[in-house]
């Protein structure tokens, strides 16, 4: 996009001495935290935390909303302003602070707490909310006193990737136009796509075939309008890295397997009742893909935190000198309103008051029975927490929110409790209960933090006041959390995590990880050659982390992926200039989000129809299509594809 919508200085450090002039003038006051603001931001928080659950739940994967909510936002308030309801831009931008934190809350949930369920050891609604509430709050918190340092003093050397880009989008006269329906057209796509596949059963919800000479081979393409707008979101590059390790999977491993157990005439552990001989390529990559692969993600996600090992000891050292710094702090609140922060006094309160409640309020981590327990659960949450926050605010800043290793500090996390508790002896249901539920306020605690520090620097760039966008934030993570557990609830309820629906992949890892250092359940053999992949894959310079996960997923999830993004290749290709290729970029990422959404949403609310009568809606089946099915199923891929395409690469959006 171009760049004439914000000042220069946007983009380049500030000289010394002088000082960055926003969008909009610290000297003017318009409308901000107001009323129509919240509850747009409280909407629109709803709609995409629930759908971003709903995605993570099925393929491990969450996006960033902060453009979409931007997006929506800008246009719902035209509409309004032709009634005569005026809007200002920090008003939409305020709507966006809070609408996109949900994303963040559904992250931390989805990557955790589902293994509850798992286990057999079902949450509460107000556990899971209690959890999402205490580590959404405290990475808003934690993030206050680091915004001077990474946001205004860092201006120009730490860029905030989707910050400036969602600044861009809300400063363009054209926001409410276009751009908007791309992502209103690709909520609508999405949502019909998910009622044909998962209401009236119209097609199948996959393909898959059997490959010729090639011992149990098989490939498969899920038929989701989401997986493919998630593929042109992450572009061709990861696309490619994640089906390879698909590919890998059900191309080499499975038939390798089935080759060596042939001639066995006893299951081979961890399966106990059929033969290697008697098993489908799903159930052996249900028995033995899936712990390769949880090997190879939990090594991609360590291997992204060692390289952040240098970034991580300098972020620390900042956040712990930022904070030391404000604790010597009088009454020195800035009078210019474009600097002020939430006094220090209200975040220390607030983390005080919030490590109280997570060791005297029973119910957040309900599996310890005793004050001092959940005493020191707390103390090692605060801990945490705070690490990883000053990390991840400062790492979101250089790579942006999607390359943001969540996933590796939350194992890294659990790996330190789990050790910790080991050493307690408590190494049954409470240990590991007590375990993940830790790890999930600190994943989430991260993954906010990440968001509010983009938000911060949207707000930086167009004027906003700081310490309203952060309280924006506090009332963004209060009022989404309980609808994103809601809908996880929703999700087991219907479906149950770890079916083909909902497999819930992250937590699944996660669940391994705590397992393997409490109860040494894991077979070590297969973990061992999944760090094996992954080791090697880092030696020839390949992303492990989204190869693993490309091995730890079904090739059917990750083929749509990789066609989405090479569907963004092409388009970006065939604009001819550098100008196109970012406009084709950016019409198809926003018409991307809008598939995760409208399909995200679909799914909830199937979810909900099936709790509410006892029983998914049935549909009229796709029997009468018979053995054409499937090339149905194809047909209409091929067509959301070409849709795609066109609206991409047209001219104008």
């Amino acid at each position: 996009m171009s760049k004439e919508g914000l000042s220069r200085q946007a983009y380049e450090p500030v000289p010394e001495g002088q000082s960055y002039e926003p969008f909009v003038p610290a000297n003017q006051s318009p409308a901000e935290f107001t009323l129509k603001a919240i509850l747009a931001g409280i909407l629109f928080g709803i709609i995409f935390g629930a759908a971003n659950a709903y995605l993570g739940l099925r393929v491990g994967l969450t996006i960033s909303t902060s453009i979409p909510v931007a997006v929506i936002t800008v246009a719902v308030f035209k509409l309004l302003q032709k009634t005569g309801v005026t809007s200002s831009l920090l008003e939409a931008n305020m709507s966006q602070t809070i609408g996109s934190a949900s994303s963040s809350v559904a992250s931390g949930v989805i990557f955790t707490l589902p293994a509850l369920f798992l286990w057999s050891l079902d949450p509460t609604l107000l556990q899971m909310t209690l959890l999402a509430m205490c580590g959404g709050l405290l990475g808003v918190l934690f993030m206050v006193p680091l915004r001077r340092f990474l946001i205004v003093k860092e201006h120009g050397k730490l860029p905030y990737p989707e910050g400036t880009a969602c600044a861009e989008v809300l400063v363009a006269s054209e926001v409410g136009g276009g751009k908007a329906r791309n992502v209103f057209r690709g909520l609508g796509v999405g949502a019909l796509m998910k009622f044909l596949v998962g209401w009236v059963h119209a097609f199948p919800d996959d393909i898959h075939v059997n490959i010729p000479f090639l011992r149990k081979g098989q490939l498969g393409m899920e038929t989701s309008a989401a997986l493919f707008g998630v593929g042109y979101i992450l572009g061709p590059r990861i696309g490619a890295v994640m089906v390879g390790g698909g590919l890998l999977s059900w191309l080499v491993i499975i038939p390798l397997i089935d080759w060596w157990g042939t001639g066995r005439l006893d299951p081979l552990y961890p399966e106990t009742v059929r033969t290697i001989a008697e098993m489908s390529p799903s159930q052996i990559w249900t028995r033995y893909v899936r712990y390769i692969g949880a090997g190879a993600v939990a090594t991609g996600g360590l291997i992204t935190l060692v390289r952040s090992i240098p970034t991580m000891i300098e972020s620390f050292r900042v956040g712990a000198r930022q904070l030391k710094s404000r604790l010597a702090e009088k009454d020195t609140t800035p009078d210019i309103r474009t600097d002020r922060d939430l006094p220090f006094a209200v975040v220390g309160l607030g983390v005080l008051i919030l490590v109280g409640v997570m060791a005297f309020v029973p119910q957040v981590f309900d599996s310890l029975q005793s004050v001092p327990q959940r005493a020191i659960a707390a103390v090692l949450v605060a801990i945490s927490a705070f690490f990883f926050v000053t990390v991840s605010s400062r790492i979101v800043g250089l790579v942006g929110v999607t390359s943001n290793p969540t996933s590796g500090m939350t194992i890294a996390t659990l790996l330190a409790t789990s050790g910790i508790f080991l050493l307690l002896g408590w190494t049954d249901d409470v240990g590991k209960a007590g375990a993940l539920t830790i790890g999930c306020v600190v994943a989430i605690a991260a993954s906010i933090a990440g968001d509010t520090s983009q938000d911060l620097k949207t707000g930086f760039l167009l004027g906003a006041t700081p310490y309203r966008q952060q309280t924006g934030e506090l009332v963004g993570v209060l009022t989404s959390a309980v609808f994103v557990c809601l809908a996880v609830i929703l999700l087991d309820q219907t479906y149950g995590f770890g079916t083909e629906e909902i497999p819930a992949p992250q937590a699944t890892l996660m669940m391994l990880v705590i397992e393997g250092v409490l109860q040494s359940s894991l077979p070590w053999g297969l973990v061992g050659i999944g760090v094996g992949i992954a080791v090697v894959a880092e030696l020839f310079r390949i992303p492990s982390l989204p190869f693993a996960v490309g091995v730890y997923l079904p090739v059917s999830t990750m083929v749509p992926v990789f066609f989405g993004g090479l569907l963004r290749w092409a388009a970006e290709r065939s604009a001819g200039s550098e100008d196109g290729a970012a406009a084709a970029r950016e019409r198809g990422v926003l018409f991307g989000s809008g598939l995760v959404g409208g399909e995200g949403l679909l799914g909830v609310l199937i979810a909900g129809v099936a709790f509410a009568t006892g029983q998914a809606p049935a549909g009229i089946g796709y029997a009468w299509a018979g053995a054409f099915a499937p090339w149905l199923a194809l047909g209409v891929m091929i067509l959301l594809a070409w849709y795609f395409w066109r609206l991409a690469t047209r001219s104008e959006a």
